[in-house]
């Protein structure tokens, strides 16, 4: 089962068994180790994992985190409790030179130092796709990350506290405008959900009324939601449209400064808002390697999920897969289709990926990956959704607990599974808890405020005193 000894660059002796570098921690990273360790024990495969975050974030539930449906840190998988047995380290990737078979990790502090391994697998994912619009980056949010959602819930709640105790109308209009760029998946969940909590958070104002608060939804294309099709798109539409949330289609957001909103449709107005989540592109990380990479950017493979030069040549010990990989769709028997970025293919390849391994290191041929489409599901509120499954099309509460059903399903543990399922049904009994938490953005603020007036006051005093 194992591979000839080779030397670790870090400590200089001989290693016995195979080290398998594992780059990052989310869906791809995660489901891979837990594959590989499910079918080999520590004495034929040493297995680390890198990431900069101590757990991985299953990002479909991350409106809901963010609307007080799920308590945020149920929906994080933690990699040191899952990942028995293999080696996590907290830092970030910052080189990766395969030739020499080493990895550059930086951690949060100390200075960087290099991994040796036998084989990897890039798994570190996408980043946001940050436009070079003016006031972009300033005002900005993503929804990418857990500390995103918890963000964006806080400065909702935290600008409708603000609003209800302010007269001044332009400032209040300004404070309840929420704006949204984006009609894929993470945009309109986004912000179904939580125009949703905001609505219902009204009944706890006097100065508020539902009416007063405006969603504004930007989308560059002609629809939303394009993997569900057509006609749940349109559904979706018309639905979001009649809460009267505001969809501007083959729209751009062409400047955003000072949190003023221009539009390409020309219209123009204020919001203290700004959530983006128009797109992903591969890693950086992966660019400045020495992988073969395509026209995206991302990690060229094979449908068995080995790294693979331009001449079509297996690159050995490198594997990738997920929104970094470009993993050609071989199940539409058409060329030049990729797998797109969902957290289905991505879990299903990790699998994949990880059993293709175990052939590997045991002398057996790896497999091509292909997989049967279950369906696509969206959430656009409480009770409220679209889904698309085995062709069959669904909309309304049914499709809003097909949702809820696959999404906990596929979120890895039963101790997750179990903690979501009982914050639904509390949910049901006691409703959402919508508690502005804007102070966790800045825990000192009020420690800081203290230290400075006891400073002032003690400048104040006679010099006799």
């Amino acid at each position: 089962m194992s591979e000839a000894p080779t030397l670790s660059a870090r400590t200089g002796r001989a290693r016995k068994v195979p080290r398998i570098l594992v780059l990052g921690g989310g869906y791809v990273g995660l489901f891979t180790a837990l594959q590989i360790r499910k079918r080999m024990g520590r004495r034929e495969a040493a297995i680390v994992v890198v990431d900069p975050r101590s757990y991985m974030t299953y990002q479909p539930f991350l409106p809901e985190a963010a609307a007080g449906s799920i308590e945020p840190r149920h929906v994080v998988a933690p990699h040191r409790r899952l990942l028995r047995g293999s080696t996590v380290l907290s830092g970030r990737v910052t080189d990766l030179n395969h030739g020499a078979r080493k990895a550059t990790i930086t951690p949060v502090e100390g200075e960087s130092y290099d991994v040796s391994y036998d084989h990897v697998v890039v798994a570190l994912g996408a980043v946001a796709r940050v436009l070079p619009i003016p006031g972009l980056a300033e005002n900005g949010i993503g929804f990418k990350q857990i500390e995103e959602a918890i963000a964006l819930r806080n400065q909702v709640l935290n600008k409708m506290d603000v609003a209800a105790s302010t007269w001044d109308p332009e400032a209040r209009r300004r404070m309840l405008t929420f704006t949204f760029v984006g009609g894929g998946f993470a945009g309109i969940e986004a912000i179904g959900e939580i125009e949703d909590m905001a609505r219902a958070a009204c009944k706890d104002f006097d100065s508020i009324r539902p009416e007063d608060l405006r969603f504004v939804l930007i989308e560059g294309t002609r629809r939303i939601l394009p993997e569900v099709g057509d006609e749940l798109g349109g559904y979706a539409l018309e639905q979001l449209r009649r809460r009267g949330i505001e969809i501007k289609l083959n729209t751009f957001l062409n400047s955003a400064e000072d949190g003023h909103m221009v539009c390409s449709d020309g219209d123009e107005f204020d919001s203290d808002t700004l959530v983006w989540t128009a797109g992903v592109k591969a890693n950086p990380v992966i660019a400045a390697s020495d992988l073969p990479i395509d026209k995206q950017g991302r990690v060229r493979t094979l449908p068995t999920l080995q790294v693979v030069d331009d001449e079509g040549s297996v690159v050995e010990g490198a594997w990738a897969a997920g929104d970094c990989a470009g993993v050609p769709d071989i199940s539409t028997g058409e060329p030049d289709v990729y797998c797109g970025p969902t957290a289905q293919h991505a879990v299903r390849q990790a699998r994949h990926l990880g059993d293709n391994i175990v052939r590997h290191l045991g002398g057996e041929a790896v497999t091509d990956y292909s997989h049967k489409n279950m369906g696509t599901v969206a959430s656009l509120g409480l009770y409220k959704g679209v889904a698309q499954i085995q062709g069959i099309k669904f909309r309304g509460p049914l499709a809003w607990f097909m949702h809820r059903t696959y999404h906990m399903w596929a979120m890895p543990s039963f101790n997750r599974k179990a903690r979501i399922l009982l914050d639904w049904t509390t949910a049901l009994i006691f409703n959402r808890e919508m508690v502005a938490l804007g102070s966790l953005q800045s825990p000192r603020e009020a420690f800081t405020a203290a230290a400075a007036d006891r400073a002032d006051r003690a400048n104040k005093e006679p010099v006799g005193k």
